[in-house]
């Protein structure tokens, strides 16, 4: 499964736990968040674009950074 890198602007872990609740919706994917450089690393079959609209219901300014 590739994996894509994704900017989310979170501020603290009640954003990173916004993250994992939207991410765990999803079926068959792995993640990892980093708080401190606001990014999170996607392990998925899903598109780049169901991933970044998932992100995005976190109501957070999110962008694609490109495949890690």
């Amino acid at each position: 499964m590739p994996k894509q890198e994704f900017f989310v602007n979170m501020t603290c872990g009640g954003c990173s736990s916004a993250v994992t609740r939207v991410l765990n919706k999803l079926d068959g994917v792995a993640f990892n968040i980093d708080l401190d450089n606001k990014t999170v690393c996607i392990e998925s079959d899903h598109s780049v674009d169901t991933l970044l609209d998932t992100l995005k219901k976190t109501g957070k300014e999110v962008k694609y950074l490109g495949e890690k």
